[in-house]
C-alpha cells in the first residue's frame, strides 16, 4: 500500500545544546538519515517536512526521487503534525507520522507498518518492554516491581488512516488536550492501535551519547 509521511523535525534541541538533527551521523546530518530511509521506502510516495528552513536548507535537494515538501512546524508537536497533515496531497489515504531524531529506522520497518495501517487502520512500530521495571518514590528510592509483561516502548512512525488522525486532532483541539504521540491523540477516539515490534534498532537521538551508539549501529550493519 502506499501512504504519504510526515517528518516531524520541527525542535529546538535545547536538551543537547546544539542542534541534533544538523550533527554529523556516520558523515551524514542525523535528519538526512531520516529522510534517506522514507526516500527508500517503497510504500511512501510523498513526504512532508516538518522544518524550519536552516534544516531544509542542509538536506541534499535535486536527488530526492519523490515528492518532498517542507512546511513550517508549530509550538507543540501536535501543531507541527496538523501543519503536516493540511500539506498532504488531497487523495492521501494512509499517513506515517516520524521522529527527525530517529535516523536509523529501516524501509522494512516503515513497511510493515504502513501494511498493517491498511489492515487495522491504525499501527506504530514498538518495542518489547524487556528489563526489569521498578517504581520509586518522590526521593528516588526503590518502592515496588512494576510488571513488565505487555509493556512496549513506543517508536515511530506511527501510520494511520488520514481522516482517522485528522479526526483524531479536531478532537484534540476541540477539548484543548495536549498529546505527546499520535497514538495518545487517536486512542482519544475510541480507536484501537496495532502495535508492530520493531525488528531492526530505531533509536532516538536524545543524548550526546545517542550520536555515538547510532554511528556503532551503522558501522556494523
Amino acid at each position: 500500500m502506499n501512504a504519504s509521511a510526515i517528518i516531524v523535525a520541527a525542535g529546538s534541541s535545547q536538551r543537547m545544546g546544539f542542534d541534533k538533527l544538523a550533527a554529523p551521523l556516520a558523515g551524514k546530518p542525523v535528519l538526512e538519515r531520516t529522510l534517506e530511509a522514507f526516500l527508500a521506502a517503497e510504500c511512501i510516495r510523498e513526504i512532508i517536512m516538518v522544518c524550519p528552513l536552516s534544516r531544509w536548507d542542509g538536506l541534499p535537494h535535486g536527488t530526492f526521487g519523490k515528492p518532498v515538501r517542507r512546511v513550517d512546524g508549530g509550538t507543540l508537536r501536535q501543531d507541527s503534525v496538523a501543519n503536516g497533515l493540511a500539506a498532504l496531497t488531497a487523495d492521501a489515504s494512509l499517513v506515517a507520522v516520524h521522529d527527525g531524531a530517529r535516523p536509523l529506522v529501516s524501509p522494512h520497518d516503515i513497511a510493515r507498518c504502513v501494511a498493517a495501517a491498511g489492515e487495522y487502520r491504525a499501527a506504530s512500530l514498538a518495542r518489547r518492554v524487556t528489563e526489569t521495571l521498578k517504581r520509586a518514590d518522590a526521593d528516588d528510592f526503590c518502592t515496588y516491581a512494576v510488571a513488565r509483561e505487555q509493556l512496549w516502548f513506543m517508536e515511530t512512525p506511527q501510520v494511520f488512516e488520514v481522516a482517522l488522525l485528522r479526526a483524531a486532532y479536531a478532537r484534540v483541539r476541540a477539548q484543548h488536550l495536549e498529546v505527546t504521540d499520535e497514538v495518545s491523540a487517536v486512542q482519544a477516539t475510541g480507536a484501537r492501535v496495532k502495535f508492530m515490534e520493531s525488528i531492526h534498532p530505531n533509536p532516538k537521538i536524545t543524548r550526546p551519547s545517542d550520536l555515538l551508539l547510532a554511528a556503532a549501529i551503522l558501522t556494523n550493519q
